[in-house]
């Protein structure tokens, strides 16, 4: 049984573990906000650019070469949004997984060493039962284990899924800009 002292560092523990991930939620919700007013300042000077390029125009033959010339860059763009956020997302959740997996470890340090506590003074005949329980803790481990090994090959798959798709989506871009180009000076 837990003494009051026993407890209450635990209640402390668990209360700065909380703080320790809400921190870490708000440094991933912060550097969300810096990159969307960066990508809303940077949408705004390139609209201004691209509205003089537009007055610019001479012709309607300048005009399709100038609107082809802007599309390949805006999907290039729009994949390197993508990229950050996903790269936030990701930094933010790998955080928090390492505090979780920290407080599972010493959760089961502490278990064991009550299981190991409770073992030396128990009665005489009870050592099937620390047995038992150990190799329940033991196999409790090895599926966290297992999971956690699961997670992180999904992960990985996830994360080169997104790269392929990424890069894709920028190369079907390309395609129909460098075709609309080409009309355009043939024209």
């Amino acid at each position: 049984m837990m003494t009051a002292e026993q407890l209450l560092a635990a209640q402390k523990t668990n209360l700065e573990t909380l703080f320790g991930l809400t921190q870490k939620a708000f440094e991933g919700v912060e550097k969300l906000v810096e990159l969307n007013v960066q990508v809303a300042k940077t949408t705004l000077n390139e609209a201004a650019d691209h509205a003089r390029a537009v007055l610019a125009v001479k012709d309607a033959q300048e005009l399709l070469a100038l609107q082809a010339s802007l599309l390949q860059p805006s999907a290039e763009k729009a994949a390197a949004y993508s990229r950050h956020l996903y790269d936030i997302a990701t930094a933010t959740n790998a955080e928090v997984g390492r505090v979780a997996e920290a407080q599972f470890a010493e959760a089961q340090r502490k278990f064991m060493t009550a299981v190991d506590s409770a073992a030396k003074n128990a009665p005489a005949g009870s050592e099937n039962a620390v047995a038992l329980m150990k190799s329940a803790m033991s196999a409790a481990n090895n599926a966290m284990e297992s999971v956690q090994k699961a997670a992180k090959q999904a992960a990985d798959v996830a994360e080169a899924n997104f790269q392929a798709m990424a890069n894709n989506a920028v190369k079907a871009a390309v395609k129909p800009v460098a075709a609309a180009a080409k009309r355009a000076t043939t024209a």
